[in-house]
């Protein structure tokens, strides 16, 4: 027999109720407790996921999740699965909205994320039971949760026609607070975020905007402003070019006045010590706290 709570029963979520014709039941797996419930935000955004975007996610939602927060998103690859992963990663708890049956793993290749979720007191939860197929109109059904479940949306990457825009739209009709992280003009998946700004989301440069709502106060205790002076002074400069943009071997020797192979050398022991990752030919600089 399936696990289901039905829109009448004392432990149905709370926020959800105050929507507008709400799942009448919400069948689970995993640990649900009212706990789970009670400071959720929702983290939604492109499945193009870019390297910005992985980066940010995984810097803003596990603090966040750290500070006890649940990260509620709809288990999709991209910015979705990042999410989930981010606040596992972090200690904390997290909830897969689905579009389809709670024992229908979509995207199957999620699997291993699937399980880590229920080993870690998370849950996955959907409105609809059993194997019931993922169609085009259950994805809206799933945002719909998503947001009703939660104080307040986070939007990391968005294009102009996303599905995280519905999500958006959603938390704003529930009277919920609506987050924007803010990223480059030059990128589609940027347009969507930066639109919701323009038209009243709180944009986010720190988790702590998130967790400001939440009245709960960062717990974060990854990097160290130490770490910058640490470095050489080579390394300190390739540390503040990469934060202007990502750049690629070549571009980084020209600007140093050294060879390519120097370069690729120096920039392998900063890749050991977790300061830049290499994506596409260029390096990119970790989100990690370097500045002096």
């Amino acid at each position: 027999m399936e696990n289901v709570v039905e829109f009448g029963d004392a432990k149905y979520p709370r926020l959800l109720k105050e929507i507008k014709s709400p799942p009448k039941k919400l069948y689970y797996k995993g640990d649900w407790d009212s706990d789970i419930f009670e400071n959720c935000l929702a983290v939604v955004g492109s499945r193009r996921m870019t390297t910005y975007g992985k980066q940010i996610t995984n810097k803003l939602v596990s603090e966040i999740a750290r500070s006890g927060i649940t990260i509620v998103s709809g288990f999709m690859f991209g910015i979705d699965a990042t999410a989930h992963r981010a606040a596992l990663g972090a200690g904390g708890r997290t909830i897969a909205v689905m579009p389809c049956g709670i024992d229908v793993i979509h995207p199957a290749y999620q699997e291993s994320l699937y399980k880590e979720i229920l080993e870690n007191r998370g849950l996955i939860i959907s409105e609809f039971e059993s194997n019931f197929p993922p169609a085009r109109w259950t994805y809206p059904k799933r945002n719909k949760i998503v947001a009703g479940i939660s104080k307040a949306t986070m939007v990391v990457e968005a294009g102009e026609k996303s599905g995280s825009l519905i999500t958006a739209s959603l938390a704003m009709e529930y009277k919920r607070r609506l987050f924007a992280v803010p990223g480059p003009l030059t990128s589609v998946v940027s347009k969507g975020t930066l639109q919701l700004i323009k038209e009243g989301a709180e944009i986010v440069i720190g988790a702590e905007d998130v967790l400001a709502g939440y009245d709960v106060v960062s717990l974060n205790s990854s990097g160290s402003p130490s770490l910058f002076l640490k470095l050489g002074k080579l390394e300190q400069f390739i540390v503040r070019r990469l934060q202007e943009e990502p750049l690629g071997i070549d571009a980084l020797a020209r600007l140093v006045k050294i060879s390519a192979s120097q370069i690729g050398t120096i920039l392998s022991l900063m890749q050991l010590k977790g300061l830049v990752v290499e994506e596409g030919g260029k390096y990119h600089i970790k989100l990690v706290e370097v500045r002096p």
